[in-house]
Protein backbone atom coordinates (compact mmCIF):
# COMPACT_ATOMS: atom_id res chain seq x y z
CA UNK A 1 0.00 0.00 0.00
CA UNK A 2 0.91 3.56 -0.36
CA UNK A 3 3.18 4.97 2.80
CA UNK A 4 5.69 6.91 4.48
CA UNK A 5 7.74 7.88 1.24
CA UNK A 6 4.90 9.04 -0.39
CA UNK A 7 3.99 11.80 1.83
CA UNK A 8 7.83 13.22 2.40
CA UNK A 9 8.60 16.41 0.95
CA UNK A 10 4.79 17.87 0.31
CA UNK A 11 4.70 21.01 -2.33
CA UNK A 12 4.40 24.47 -1.60
CA UNK A 13 1.89 25.81 -3.37
CA UNK A 14 3.09 29.26 -2.92
CA UNK A 15 5.14 28.88 -5.62
CA UNK A 16 2.16 27.43 -8.35
CA UNK A 17 2.09 30.87 -9.78
CA UNK A 18 5.25 30.20 -12.12
CA UNK A 19 3.33 27.80 -14.35
CA UNK A 20 2.48 29.08 -18.26
CA UNK A 21 -0.70 27.02 -18.54
CA UNK A 22 -3.94 26.97 -17.48
CA UNK A 23 -6.98 24.99 -15.84
CA UNK A 24 -9.63 24.12 -17.49
CA UNK A 25 -12.64 21.51 -17.99
CA UNK A 26 -11.50 18.73 -20.44
CA UNK A 27 -13.47 15.31 -19.94
CA UNK A 28 -15.30 16.44 -17.03
CA UNK A 29 -12.20 16.66 -15.12
CA UNK A 30 -10.79 19.82 -14.29
CA UNK A 31 -7.45 19.56 -15.56
CA UNK A 32 -3.99 22.06 -16.15
CA UNK A 33 -3.57 21.86 -19.38
CA UNK A 34 -0.26 23.31 -20.95
CA UNK A 35 1.09 23.06 -24.74
CA UNK A 36 -0.76 23.52 -28.30
CA UNK A 37 -3.40 21.06 -29.85
CA UNK A 38 -1.40 22.10 -33.28
CA UNK A 39 1.13 18.95 -31.96
CA UNK A 40 -1.57 16.62 -32.18
CA UNK A 41 0.35 14.80 -29.89
CA UNK A 42 -0.96 14.14 -26.03
CA UNK A 43 0.55 13.71 -22.63
CA UNK A 44 -2.11 12.92 -19.74
CA UNK A 45 -0.03 13.83 -16.85
CA UNK A 46 -1.27 11.93 -13.38
CA UNK A 47 -0.11 13.18 -10.84
CA UNK A 48 1.15 11.70 -7.18
CA UNK A 49 -0.91 12.27 -4.01
CA UNK A 50 -0.58 15.83 -3.80
CA UNK A 51 -2.34 16.53 -6.65
CA UNK A 52 -2.26 18.38 -10.22
CA UNK A 53 -1.58 21.73 -8.10
CA UNK A 54 2.25 20.80 -6.82
CA UNK A 55 4.41 23.59 -8.75
CA UNK A 56 7.01 21.13 -9.44
CA UNK A 57 4.19 18.60 -11.33
CA UNK A 58 2.91 22.13 -13.33
CA UNK A 59 6.77 22.67 -13.81
CA UNK A 60 6.88 19.13 -15.72
CA UNK A 61 3.83 19.77 -17.65
CA UNK A 62 4.94 22.97 -19.46
CA UNK A 63 8.57 21.32 -19.51
CA UNK A 64 6.97 18.59 -21.85
CA UNK A 65 4.23 20.78 -23.70
CA UNK A 66 7.68 22.69 -24.82
CA UNK A 67 8.94 19.25 -26.20
CA UNK A 68 5.86 19.77 -28.76
CA UNK A 69 2.98 17.89 -26.43
CA UNK A 70 -0.34 18.88 -25.46
CA UNK A 71 -0.44 17.99 -21.81
CA UNK A 72 -3.04 17.37 -19.41
CA UNK A 73 -3.10 16.58 -15.49
CA UNK A 74 -6.32 16.32 -14.65
CA UNK A 75 -7.69 17.04 -10.60
CA UNK A 76 -8.79 13.52 -10.12
CA UNK A 77 -8.67 14.18 -5.93
CA UNK A 78 -11.30 17.13 -6.67
CA UNK A 79 -10.29 19.32 -4.64
CA UNK A 80 -9.25 17.26 -1.96
CA UNK A 81 -5.23 16.28 -2.39
CA UNK A 82 -3.27 15.03 0.43
CA UNK A 83 -1.92 17.06 3.12
CA UNK A 84 0.34 16.44 5.84
CA UNK A 85 -2.34 16.14 8.34
CA UNK A 86 -4.66 13.68 7.14
CA UNK A 87 -4.27 9.85 7.59
CA UNK A 88 -2.73 8.43 4.34
CA UNK A 89 -4.59 5.05 4.55
CA UNK A 90 -7.60 6.93 5.70
CA UNK A 91 -7.27 9.34 2.80
CA UNK A 92 -6.36 6.65 -0.17
CA UNK A 93 -9.91 4.90 0.17
CA UNK A 94 -11.69 7.89 -1.00
CA UNK A 95 -9.03 8.22 -3.81
CA UNK A 96 -8.53 4.71 -5.44
CA UNK A 97 -6.14 4.53 -8.50
CA UNK A 98 -8.71 2.37 -10.38
CA UNK A 99 -11.71 5.09 -9.95
CA UNK A 100 -9.41 7.44 -11.64
CA UNK A 101 -8.57 5.47 -14.61
CA UNK A 102 -12.05 5.39 -15.27
CA UNK A 103 -12.06 9.45 -14.67
CA UNK A 104 -9.55 9.33 -17.50
CA UNK A 105 -11.53 7.31 -19.99
CA UNK A 106 -13.32 10.26 -20.67
CA UNK A 107 -10.19 12.95 -20.79
CA UNK A 108 -8.88 10.42 -23.57
CA UNK A 109 -11.58 10.47 -25.76
CA UNK A 110 -11.69 14.06 -25.06
CA UNK A 111 -8.35 14.30 -26.42
CA UNK A 112 -9.03 12.67 -29.23
CA UNK A 113 -11.95 14.78 -30.41
CA UNK A 114 -9.91 17.93 -30.54
CA UNK A 115 -7.60 16.05 -32.79
CA UNK A 116 -5.00 14.38 -30.75
CA UNK A 117 -4.20 11.34 -32.49
CA UNK A 118 -1.38 9.79 -30.49
CA UNK A 119 -1.72 9.54 -26.84
CA UNK A 120 1.03 8.77 -23.90
CA UNK A 121 0.77 8.88 -20.29
CA UNK A 122 3.26 8.99 -17.25
CA UNK A 123 2.21 8.58 -13.73
CA UNK A 124 3.89 9.87 -10.51
CA UNK A 125 3.85 7.80 -7.48
CA UNK A 126 0.36 6.91 -6.78
CA UNK A 127 -0.25 7.61 -10.65
CA UNK A 128 1.50 4.76 -11.72
CA UNK A 129 -1.22 2.54 -10.56
CA UNK A 130 -3.82 4.48 -12.93
CA UNK A 131 -1.82 3.80 -15.48
CA UNK A 132 -1.74 0.27 -14.87
CA UNK A 133 -5.81 0.31 -15.70
CA UNK A 134 -5.59 2.15 -18.29
CA UNK A 135 -2.44 0.36 -20.00
CA UNK A 136 -4.90 -2.60 -20.41
CA UNK A 137 -6.71 -0.90 -22.99
CA UNK A 138 -5.37 0.32 -26.17
CA UNK A 139 -5.88 4.12 -25.59
CA UNK A 140 -2.22 4.73 -24.69
CA UNK A 141 1.50 4.53 -27.25
CA UNK A 142 3.20 4.79 -24.02
CA UNK A 143 3.95 4.77 -20.50
CA UNK A 144 5.79 6.06 -17.92
CA UNK A 145 6.11 5.13 -14.62
CA UNK A 146 8.00 7.47 -12.08
CA UNK A 147 8.45 5.87 -8.53
CA UNK A 148 5.59 3.93 -8.85
CA UNK A 149 3.41 2.91 -6.25
CA UNK A 150 1.09 0.48 -5.66
CA UNK A 151 2.50 -1.68 -8.86
CA UNK A 152 2.59 -5.05 -8.35
CA UNK A 153 4.29 -7.85 -10.62
CA UNK A 154 0.58 -8.91 -11.36
CA UNK A 155 -0.19 -5.44 -12.72
CA UNK A 156 3.19 -5.55 -15.00
CA UNK A 157 2.23 -9.09 -16.43
CA UNK A 158 -0.92 -7.38 -17.24
CA UNK A 159 0.84 -4.88 -19.39
CA UNK A 160 0.04 -3.99 -22.60
CA UNK A 161 1.76 -0.85 -24.46
CA UNK A 162 5.67 0.20 -24.55
CA UNK A 163 6.29 1.27 -20.54
CA UNK A 164 9.49 2.86 -18.94
CA UNK A 165 9.70 2.65 -15.27
CA UNK A 166 12.29 5.05 -14.05
CA UNK A 167 12.79 4.07 -10.08
CA UNK A 168 15.30 5.22 -7.08
CA UNK A 169 17.70 3.77 -5.37
CA UNK A 170 16.08 4.36 -1.65
CA UNK A 171 12.56 3.25 -1.69
CA UNK A 172 10.00 1.41 0.22
CA UNK A 173 7.21 1.42 -2.22
CA UNK A 174 9.05 0.15 -5.35
CA UNK A 175 12.72 -0.70 -4.02
CA UNK A 176 15.29 -1.87 -6.83
CA UNK A 177 14.51 -5.51 -5.96
CA UNK A 178 10.94 -5.25 -7.08
CA UNK A 179 11.94 -3.17 -10.19
CA UNK A 180 14.31 -5.96 -11.25
CA UNK A 181 11.52 -8.80 -11.11
CA UNK A 182 9.47 -6.03 -13.24
CA UNK A 183 12.07 -5.63 -15.73
CA UNK A 184 12.68 -9.74 -15.81
CA UNK A 185 8.81 -10.20 -16.64
CA UNK A 186 9.14 -7.66 -18.85
CA UNK A 187 12.32 -8.86 -21.09
CA UNK A 188 9.95 -12.30 -21.60
CA UNK A 189 6.88 -10.38 -23.15
CA UNK A 190 8.49 -9.65 -26.47
CA UNK A 191 5.23 -7.85 -27.85
CA UNK A 192 5.69 -4.89 -25.52
CA UNK A 193 8.77 -2.95 -25.40
CA UNK A 194 10.14 -1.72 -21.85
CA UNK A 195 12.90 -0.23 -19.99
CA UNK A 196 13.95 0.25 -16.62
CA UNK A 197 16.34 2.09 -15.02
CA UNK A 198 16.96 2.54 -11.39
CA UNK A 199 18.49 5.69 -10.44
CA UNK A 200 21.65 5.69 -8.17
CA UNK A 201 21.82 8.58 -5.09
CA UNK A 202 18.09 8.91 -5.23
CA UNK A 203 15.03 8.58 -2.90
CA UNK A 204 11.12 7.48 -3.91
CA UNK A 205 9.45 11.07 -5.26
CA UNK A 206 12.98 13.04 -6.58
CA UNK A 207 11.32 13.79 -9.93
CA UNK A 208 8.76 15.70 -8.69
CA UNK A 209 9.39 16.67 -4.82
CA UNK A 210 12.99 18.70 -5.23
CA UNK A 211 14.19 21.43 -3.58
CA UNK A 212 14.29 23.95 -6.61
CA UNK A 213 17.49 25.25 -4.86
CA UNK A 214 19.19 21.95 -4.74
CA UNK A 215 21.42 22.19 -7.74
CA UNK A 216 21.96 18.37 -7.57
CA UNK A 217 18.51 17.40 -6.89
CA UNK A 218 17.29 19.84 -9.79
CA UNK A 219 19.79 17.92 -11.79
CA UNK A 220 18.87 14.51 -11.02
CA UNK A 221 15.18 15.37 -11.65
CA UNK A 222 15.66 16.21 -14.75
CA UNK A 223 17.91 13.62 -16.20
CA UNK A 224 14.44 11.49 -15.42
CA UNK A 225 12.29 13.93 -16.72
CA UNK A 226 14.55 13.61 -20.01
CA UNK A 227 14.61 10.00 -20.04
CA UNK A 228 10.81 10.28 -20.15
CA UNK A 229 10.39 12.38 -23.00
CA UNK A 230 12.92 10.06 -24.74
CA UNK A 231 10.42 7.67 -24.34
CA UNK A 232 7.79 9.68 -25.48
CA UNK A 233 9.76 10.55 -28.49
CA UNK A 234 10.41 6.93 -29.42
CA UNK A 235 6.20 5.95 -29.04
CA UNK A 236 4.09 8.60 -29.06
CA UNK A 237 5.57 10.93 -31.53
CA UNK A 238 7.17 8.87 -33.97
CA UNK A 239 3.51 7.01 -34.08
CA UNK A 240 1.96 10.14 -35.13
CA UNK A 241 4.92 10.39 -37.77
CA UNK A 242 4.96 7.16 -39.26
CA UNK A 243 0.42 7.77 -39.45
CA UNK A 244 0.83 11.00 -41.24
CA UNK A 245 3.46 9.05 -43.57
CA UNK A 246 1.12 6.66 -44.25
CA UNK A 247 -1.40 8.92 -45.24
Amino acid sequence: MVGSQCCENPPDLSLISGSSGCVENIGGLESYISGSLDSKLGILLVSDVFGFEAPNLRKLADKVAAAGYYVVAPNFFHGDPFTPEKNLMYWYQFHLAEDAAEEARPVIEALRSKGISAIGAAGICWGAKVLVELSKLDDLKAIVMLHPSLVSVDDIQEIKVPISILGAEVDQMSPPELLKEFEEILSIKAEVDSFVKIFNGVRHGWTVRYNIKNEEAVKRAEEAHNDMLEWFFKYVRSSCCCRRSAL
